[in-house]
C-alpha cells in the first residue's frame, strides 16, 4: 500500500498495529478513537447474560466480530501504550489525540486507565454521559459516562468558539446501529468540528462513524478495523451516507432552480 492514494478516504481492514506502522510519520491532522475496553476480562459480573449483568441484553454482549476482547490486563494496556505510541507518532505538529475510553472498578480496584495513558502529553479529559438507559443489577447504579484523554501535540488548538464548550457533554446514544459498541454521530461531529483537522484517522472504524462524520464536515478520513464484518458494514453505510448526501444536494439545487 501507497500512502496517500490508498489510504485516504478507505476502509482499511486489517490490525490497527500493524496498520499504523506502514504509515509516515505526522501524516495525520487528528485521530478520534474508541479502543475494545477489554470488558471480556472482567473479574466481575458485568459481562455475564441475565437480569443480573450490568451488560444484560446489551448486543455487546455478544462480544466484537473478529475479536475476543479478553486479554491478559497487562499485555491489553502494553497494546494500547503501542498503539498510543504509533498514533502520537503520526499527528502532525498541530495535531491531537480524542481517545475515549472506560474507567472501570475491578476486584475492588479502580482502574482510571493510567497504566495505558500514563507519559503521554494529556491535554485534557473530557467527560461524556448518554442520556438515557437501563439498569438491571441492583447493585450497581446505572454506568452512563465514558472519558476522553485529549492527547495533544504542543502546537494543536481548537477551532475559533470550540473553546466555548465545557468539558462535560451529555448526547444520546446510538440505537439503530448494529455495532456492539457505537459511538453517537453527534459526539464525534462536536469532536471535528471543534478542530481545524483536514485527515482524520480513526484507528478502530468500527461500523464507521468516524468516516462519516467527517465526510459531513467536509474532511477526508482513513478508517482501520480488523473485523471484516464492521469494513463491510462501514463501507455500506458510507456509502448510504453518499446518496443521501447527493440526493439533498439535488433537492437544493432543484429549489434553487425554480
Amino acid at each position: 500500500m501507497k500512502y496517500p492514494e490508498d489510504y485516504i478516504n478507505k476502509i482499511i481492514c486489517g490490525d490497527s498495529l500493524e496498520v499504523m506502522r506502514s504509515m509516515p510519520s505526522e501524516s495525520i491532522d487528528l485521530i478520534v478513537t474508541s479502543p475494545p475496553y477489554n470488558l471480556k476480562n472482567s473479574t466481575g459480573n458485568g459481562m455475564k447474560d441475565g437480569r443480573d449483568g450490568k451488560w444484560a441484553n446489551a448486543s455487546l454482549i455478544n462480544g466484537y466480530s473478529h475479536y475476543d476482547d479478553n486479554m491478559p490486563h497487562e499485555e491489553y494496556a502494553m497494546w494500547q501504550r503501542a498503539c498510543l505510541s504509533e498514533m502520537l507518532r503520526l499527528v502532525k505538529v498541530d495535531g491531537a489525540i480524542f481517545y475515549n475510553h472506560k474507567w472501570r472498578v475491578q476486584a475492588g480496584i479502580l482502574q482510571d486507565r493510567q497504566d495505558i495513558v500514563l507519559d503521554f502529553p494529556i491535554r485534557q479529559i473530557i467527560i461524556w454521559r448518554r442520556k438515557g438507559g437501563i439498569n438491571f443489577n441492583k447493585g450497581y447504579f446505572l454506568p452512563t459516562y465514558e472519558v476522553i484523554y485529549i492527547i495533544a501535540k504542543p502546537q494543536f488548538k481548537l477551532a475559533p468558539k470550540a473553546n466555548a464548550y465545557g468539558d462535560v457533554w451529555e448526547f444520546t446514544q446510538e440505537m439503530k446501529n448494529k455495532h456492539p459498541a457505537p459511538f453517537p454521530v453527534q459526539l464525534i461531529d462536536r469532536i471535528i468540528a471543534s478542530t481545524n483537522a483536514e485527515i482524520i484517522l480513526d484507528p478502530f472504524m468500527g461500523s464507521g462513524t468516524t468516516a462519516i462524520t467527517a465526510m459531513g464536515n467536509q474532511r477526508s478520513y482513513i478508517g482501520i478495523d480488523i473485523s471484516p464484518d464492521y469494513c463491510k458494514m462501514a463501507e455500506k453505510r458510507i456509502e448510504r451516507n453518499k446518496k443521501q448526501s447527493e440526493l439533498a444536494q439535488f433537492k437544493a439545487q432543484t429549489r434553487l432552480s425554480i
